[in-house]
């Protein structure tokens, strides 16, 4: 090997630029390296093989009879090199390549089904890094087109089976269309006749068939499909006898469908084969091996994070942490913390966008809310609260960080000037270009991503900078209950608890007696239970509610606070998570004579997250600027039916309000229009909005307020840059609904509002009463202003309090008492 690469160099040596041969002589030298790293793995093999590869594509211009080869060359070792180091832009580079090589292999041409299948691994390499829909969609159809070109008897025939059986098995964890899980199972059959006993790669294909049969029985429950399954792991076992490289895995997935089997059959035969199996599997995997906590693949990363994660180093990690959990081993808190690691780092490579919202809410399911209950269960109090911040409102988080203060950056001179300069201006153009149409597919897009995370980087080299948007500490986090306790109130699958945080002093821990399941059942009767509010009937399932949320949750905290020395009055903030953040705790309460509910001891707010209360604190104006209020009402919305009641509530908040700010708007009917409100928003820091309020739980990002010409939708509002916002009321039915699906994510209007920078936010339930709402506005804006006279945000949930106490008066049903909730400071 030493000789053939010196050979090599001598031989391009006399081939200067200009000789004949200088093209071959590249080509020879290249595959030498190539050849070289393959066997010793040596960095800067691989490194001047794609240099040299790069030199012989540029002697091959377009119309030279070698061009669609040296693009090949220098696809392949650039599709190597993303193997190996994982840098995004070697993968674009790559399938640049392959796509201008597919085009000199057009219908007919004799390696045009080779370009194909290259073009669609590399797309697939790509979908499993960053998930993009599109190129897995693009993939498939290319691994079709090459199936089309190679038919029976032809020698690459099964290796297109297969490849098409894999990127359907993607597409199937991401769509669960049954069609597609049949067709994978039926290629890997066409793929499995094609090796037959003594071929090299039987054991390969009897393990494919093996695992979509599984995949199939989990979804249908077909013993067939599990029986099949068994024997054919059993096959595969077979053929992979002590000494090769593949028996442990062979073990553990033949033990796996046997435990599986015994779970629905109860055969002892099967578990007891199934523990020897397993421990068969542990005796090839000793101390430091990546799979010895489980049977894992890919847990290689858990231990030193990669450069670039990609989905496949997260979707390892959450395996690590839940086999953890299962075998009560120690390594758990490092495994969610990793994870956690994992994902914040998976977020920040892609651009956001409703797209890529659907990819983070697969990633963050229970992630967040069962590390928190670990830490609990554990006794790290303070942790469980730095990793469930973590790994909660995941997207909102992203967005915010795009829109940090730069008070720090100011004081460093010129390059804290620049950095921060650089910063804002990509930013906001990222954040411009939310959920535009492909905008967030594009490699401009891509590119923007990647300078934005590499000027982070810099700015966390400058002094006291390190921890420049990375997740605060337990000690910032505290901050938020500056102005009252915060309670998280958590719901895992391992337990139920509170914790309360408190400014200056340890969190209280708070056992609740309920568990996940029981929460979400009570959820889901609440919710459908909102749809339906009106009948006497109703109202007592609503009191029924109420009493279970008081007795199995909130009383016990309400007598940790007393013991806490949080006096009554006292405002209080609930941080819900998971199917809790569905349900009204901030009304909970006996519902019974001589018995006061929570609304008559405390005053209840809300936040998403305790970071986001900390930084709606930091940005409260405490200098007295100017006031500028906006009152915008739509009753003829487009496509709704018309509100009578917008008119007069707008009214009302005039003459309560416009002897007071320093200016007030008012837009109605016709000039309440998309852009008439986004553009009023730019000039105005005071909100009340009057409209239609329109949740989209299957697209939350299309959640809406009614305008006159259609809908102004979240993602319009993401796309905002709005200048020092201070208080919104969301005078508008559903305003708090989220996507049920992943509520720790808090995609609503209100959540909106906050994220974008109003510091505090009043918004709805469920369904508001027209009158009710006139009420409530008209007293609610009567306790807005301090005693100099301006309106000041942080007095909203005291203003919103009275307010609904004096509806308590005047016979007002249940449901519209504690409809309204405050949101922030």
């Amino acid at each position: 090997m030493p000789d053939d690469v010196e050979r090599c160099r001598e031989a391009l040596k006399r081939c200067p630029p200009g000789h004949s041969d200088r093209l071959s002589s590249l080509n020879d030298l290249a595959i030498s390296l190539r050849d070289r790293y393959m066997q010793r793995g040596i960095r800067s093999d691989l490194d001047e093989t794609i240099e040299l590869n790069w030199a012989a594509l540029l002697l091959c211009p377009p119309g030279h009879s070698h061009r669609s080869e040296s693009l090949n060359n220098l696809a392949a070792t650039l599709g190597h090199r993303f193997q190996q180091r994982g840098l995004p832009s070697d993968l674009d580079k790559c399938i640049e390549l392959h796509r201008d090589a597919l085009l000199l292999h057009p219908p007919g041409h004799s390696d045009r089904s080779e370009s194909l299948n290259n073009l669609a691994e590399s797309l697939g390499d790509r979908f499993e890094q960053r998930g993009a829909p599109s190129d897995l969609d693009e993939s498939i159809e290319l691994h079709r087109d090459a199936l089309l070109l190679r038919p029976p008897g032809h020698s690459d025939r099964s290796e297109s089976l297969n490849n098409l059986a894999v990127s359907l098995e993607d597409i199937f964890k991401q769509r669960g269309t049954p069609s597609d899980l049949d067709e994978r199972i039926e290629l890997h059959r066409a793929a499995l006749l094609l090796h037959p006993p003594g071929h090299s790669h039987r054991s390969w294909s009897l393990n494919h068939l093996a695992v979509s049969l599984g995949d199939r029985f989990q979804q249908r429950g077909l013993p067939s499909d599990l029986d099949e399954s068994i024997e054919l792991f059993r096959a595969a076992l077979l053929l992979r006898p002590p000494g090769h490289f593949d028996r442990s895995s062979s073990l553990n997935n033949l033990a796996g469908v046997l435990g599986e089997r015994f779970k629905q059959r109860g055969v002892l035969s099967d578990l007891d084969e199934c523990i020897e199996l397993h421990r068969a599997a542990l005796l090839l995997r000793p101390p430091g091996h990546s799979d010895r906590l489980s049977s894992l693949k890919n847990l290689a990363p858990v231990h030193a994070t990669p450069p670039h994660i990609s989905r496949t180093h997260l979707t390892a990690a959450k395996s690590w942490a839940a086999a953890a959990e299962a075998t009560n081993h120690g390594s758990a808190l490092l495994a969610y913390q990793t994870t956690l690691k994992f994902l914040d780092q998976h977020v920040t490579l892609v651009s956001p966008s409703s797209r890529h919202f659907d990819l983070v809410r697969l990633a963050t399911s229970s992630l967040a809310v069962d590390a928190f209950s670990y830490c609990i269960r554990h006794g790290e109090p303070t942790t469980a609260v730095e990793l469930v911040e973590q790994g909660r409102a995941v997207f909102w988080t992203q967005l915010a960080r795009l829109s940090s203060p730069f008070s720090e950056l100011s004081l460093l001179g010129d390059t804290g000037a620049a950095l921060e300069a650089e910063f804002k201006q990509l930013s906001f153009r990222i954040r411009s270009a939310f959920d535009r149409s492909t905008e967030d597919q594009s490699p401009q897009m891509r590119q923007l991503t990647m300078q934005w995370n590499d000027v982070v980087s810099r700015i966390r080299m400058l002094p006291d900078l390190s921890r420049f948007l990375l997740h605060p500490l337990f000690s910032d986090l505290q901050k938020a209950a500056a102005e009252g306790p915060v309670i998280i109130v958590n719901a895992s699958q391992y337990s139920c608890d509170a914790l309360i945080v408190l400014s200056g002093q340890n969190p209280v821990h708070v056992p609740i007696d309920i568990t996940q399941t029981e929460v979400s059942d009570l959820s889901s009767e609440f919710q459908s239970l909102s749809k339906e509010f009106g009948s006497f009937d109703n109202q007592h399932k609503l009191v029924s509610i109420l009493r279970k949320l008081w007795h199995d949750i909130v009383d016990p905290v309400v007598q940790a606070l007393r013991v806490s020395n949080v006096h009554p009055g006292s405002r209080i903030w609930w941080c819900p998570t998971a199917e809790f953040t569905l349900l009204p705790l901030h009304a909970a309460g006996p519902y019974e004579k001589k018995r006061d509910s929570l609304p008559h001891m405390y005053i209840s707010s809300y936040t998403p997250t305790l970071a986001t209360l900390v930084r709606a604190r930091q940005q409260v104006s405490r200098d007295a600027p100017p006031q500028h209020f906006v009152a915008i009402g739509q009753g003829n919305p487009a496509g709704g039916r018309p509100l009578d009641c917008v008119a007069p509530e707008l009214a009302a908040v005039a003459q309560r309000l416009v002897p007071v700010v320093s200016s007030f708007a008012s837009l109605e009917d016709n000039d309440a229009t998309v852009e008439g409100a986004l553009d009023a928003l730019n000039h105005n820091q005071w909100l009340h909005l009057a409209c239609h309020g329109m949740p989209n739980r299957r697209q939350p990002f299309e959640s809406s307020f009614a305008m006159r010409d259609g809908p102004l939708m979240i993602k319009h509002i993401i796309r905002s840059n709005w200048q020092n916002p201070q208080f919104a009321f969301l005078s508008a039915c559903h305003t708090t609904v989220g996507d049920e699906k992943s509520p720790d994510e808090s995609i609503h209007l209100a959540a909106a509002m906050q994220f974008s920078g109003f510091r505090s936010v009043i918004g709805s339930m469920w369904s508001v009463d027209d009158k009710v709402a006139q009420q409530v506005v008209s007293a609610f804006y009567g306790n807005l202003v301090d005693d100099s006279g301006r309106l000041d945000c942080t007095r909203a949930a005291v203003a919103l309090h009275k307010a609904m106490k004096k509806l308590r008066h005047n016979n007002i049903p249940l449901e519209q008492q504690i409809v309204f909730v405050h949101i922030g400071v």
